[in-house]
């Protein structure tokens, strides 16, 4: 018996099947796993339809069926990637380097708690000068290893937890209202608070680190998916500048993100650029981006980066935004409809959740720390 035909058969019947298991809108978590790893699947479904192709040639219908089907997979998982590539219109302008609005320029890095190489961050700093830095995961001693970053950074938000989900806000420029929420979870705060970007400009910002799906953490997506819904529902109406970022414990792609900007209006800088994988940092052939950027359509894109290492299961992702009011109108992103809305607020309902809970800054005098 040739076993190559059965071993090519057989795989190409997993990697079906895990294309097709997250179109279910399944929540537990050995479902929606199946949304982060879109392009090694690619990968695979490629590989598996030249070997197809090469060794099964001439096997009759049946090896013909399982190619169209193998290549139908490979197109299904590009539907869902290209948007993260040059070969997909961007959804935000580059900035133009001769104007001179605003700038707000952001780190956000989830330093993993174990990890004690703090002196790393501190020289990322260093380097790039950010506006304001978003840690993720950061406990008491990660506070304090950080504490000399306040002689530079005047205002600041602390959350320092234990349990992985601690989180801290270090900015230059002027924050007002600050309030951390424990929106979903007692354990899993976000933050929230109003910049002041220059005189008379206030920006909205909301800092999220949900808990994601796994067998180790929650059993379903839901709690981590009504927490990006009810911050995309709070935004709806909002008119002024805004920016959102965190580690969201999910993909750029996933339906739950796509809701997340479709309800929400923002902009994902990421589309027809890159796609700006941040996880896994210790596993090239297995990363994919989780942690994300989103902002209003007041910001042209002045850089994203994925920076180096910090000995983090993360890169730290760094953005430059300029502010640009007159863009408003060339600038689009995800179009929502009214299932989307629908489904969302089905979602709030049924658990409960209520997007009055979201804090909404209105732009007091800053405060300092």
């Amino acid at each position: 018996m040739n076993l190559l035909p059965v071993a090519i058969y057989s795989l190409s019947a997993v990697l079906i099947f895990l294309t097709i298991l997250p179109s279910s809108k399944a929540r537990v978590w050995w479902v929606r796993i199946w949304d982060f790893p879109r392009t090694q699947l690619a990968v695979l479904l490629a590989l598996v339809a030249l070997a197809q192709w090469h060794w099964l040639e001439g096997s009759g219908t049946s090896s013909q069926v399982l190619l169209l089907a193998t290549l139908a997979s490979l197109l299904y998982q590009l539907w869902w990637i290209l948007p993260y590539t040059r070969l997909w219109r961007k959804e935000v302008r580059w900035a133009d380097a001769h104007e001179h609005g605003p700038r707000l320029k952001l780190i956000s890095v989830n330093v993993l708690t174990p990890n004690r190489n703090a002196p790393a961050l501190l020289a990322l700093v260093k380097t790039h000068c950010p506006d304001i830095l978003v840690t993720l995961e950061t406990d008491a001693w990660w506070q304090e290893q950080l504490a000399p970053l306040e002689a530079s950074y005047a205002y600041r938000m602390a959350c320092p937890l234990d349990n992985l989900y601690g989180m801290h806000v270090y900015s230059k420029l002027p924050l007002s209202e600050q309030e951390t929420r424990f929106l979903v979870e007692d354990d899993v705060p976000s933050m929230h608070a109003s910049l002041q970007l220059a005189p008379k400009l206030q920006v909205r910002l909301h800092f999220l680190h949900p808990a994601p799906p796994s067998p180790t953490e929650n059993e379903e997506s839901t709690e981590r998916d009504v927490e990006l819904l009810m911050l995309a529902k709070s935004l709806k109406e909002e008119q002024g500048p805004v920016v959102v970022a965190g580690d969201l414990n999910d993909v750029a792609w996933s339906p739950t993100t796509r809701m997340f900007r479709k309800i929400s209006g923002l902009l994902d800088p990421r589309v027809g650029r890159a796609l700006v994988n941040s996880f896994h940092a210790h596993y090239f052939f297995a990363r994919w981006p989780l942690d994300h950027f989103f902002h209003s359509d007041h910001f042209e894109l002045v850089q994203i980066e994925r920076l180096p290492s910090i000995d983090s299961d993360h890169f730290p992702v760094m953005i430059e935004l300029q502010y640009h009011p007159n863009n408003v109108e060339q600038q689009e992103g995800l179009q929502s409809s009214a299932e989307d809305g629908h489904e969302a607020q089905e979602l709030l309902d049924e658990q409960g959740a209520r997007t009055e809970d979201v804090p909404e800054p209105t732009a007091k005098e800053p405060h300092r720390v």
